[in-house]
């Protein structure tokens, strides 16, 4: 087939690379422009123009799909499907039958399950034990469309949510060269029941503040539901420390929400229900660190807390 892809993260990268080898032609990128990052603020490709550029395929980085020249260039293609991972643009209605097979997007879910930009994250933030990937076609409404092919996978004990869409993004290209194949032999897609439906709207900052009454099982889940991003955090001594995964400790009860236990090798924090043991730690405007060396550093008092903003102690 001769394809349009449109896709902007590393995310996309392992679906764009499988069409670039597969018997399939891509004749056409569409990603999100060049965006300032870094200190210095200099201007950087997105993974997926960077990838495109390199491979010499005709790269466009439209604000809009809607601009005339945009649809211009989409209809010259004459592609026979556009396969979306991540883009970050709304299609049109009007462009979402220009190619013969419509776009096919990669969905990291079981649809109709955590519609919506995070999808990974929400489920491990849920607690669920399975997730996986939907190739499905693009319709108006948000991830309702058809479901070509789903594939499933386990979500570990102690993933991330950078873990888990690591896997995905691996198994979800060869979902995408199955689901070519399911078209192209004119399988018919199954649509979804809208019954059914959970959204996982865009995580923010907001979402990675550990409240410490919570139970740990919850704490857990949240940091790793946010972890790479946005990252969770609490406060110290009035400032922002942010947090990598944490371990609940079932064994330990005695320690009240928030109030810290520094050990020789290790610090442990009270939850809502058992102790959870702190794993590395980012003080503000320092870099990642093991909570112990973090806690010899802060010289903590008896009865310290986090999550109290003035960084004080329980007597």
């Amino acid at each position: 087939m001769r394809l349009l892809f449109a896709g902007t993260p590393e995310v996309a990268l392992p679906t764009l690379t499988a069409l670039m080898e597969s018997q399939h032609e891509v004749v056409g990128v569409l990603t999100r422009a060049d965006s300032r990052r870094g200190r210095g603020r200099g201007l950087s490709a997105s993974p997926v123009a960077a990838a495109a550029r390199r491979a010499g395929l005709d790269v466009r980085t439209p604000d809009t799909l809607k601009d005339p020249q945009v649809g211009e260039w989409i209809t010259r293609a004459q592609a026979d499907a556009a396969v979306v991972v991540a883009y970050g643009r709304l299609v049109p209605a009007e462009l979402l039958s220009v190619p013969g097979h419509g776009w096919l997007n990669l969905h990291f879910s079981l649809l109709p399950a955590w519609r919506g930009a995070a999808p990974v994250q929400r489920a491990i933030i849920a607690g669920e034990e399975i997730t996986g990937a939907c190739v499905f076609r693009l319709e108006e409404g948000l991830d309702t469309g058809p479901v070509v092919a789903r594939l499933t996978e386990t979500i570990g004990s102690r993933d991330t949510s950078g873990d888990l869409l690591d896997r995905l993004s691996t198994s979800g290209a060869q979902l995408v060269l199955h689901a070519l194949d399911r078209v192209a032999a004119g399988a018919r897609p199954e649509p979804q029941d809208d019954s059914l439906a959970t959204l996982a709207p865009m995580l923010s900052a907001a979402d990675g503040q550990v409240r410490w009454s919570d139970p740990a099982q919850a704490i857990d889940r949240r940091i790793r539901g946010v972890t790479p991003a946005p990252g969770a955090h609490t406060t110290w001594a009035g400032k922002r420390l942010r947090l990598g995964p944490v371990e609940p400790l079932p064994e330990i009860t005695d320690l009240l929400p928030g109030l810290i236990r520094a050990l020789k090798h290790e610090v442990h924090v009270g939850t809502g229900g058992c102790a959870v043991r702190l794993g590395r730690v980012a003080p503000a405007g320092r870099s990642w660190m093991e909570a112990a060396d973090w806690a010899r550093g802060a010289q903590l008092s008896a009865g310290a807390l986090l999550g109290d903003p003035a960084g004080g102690s329980r007597g």
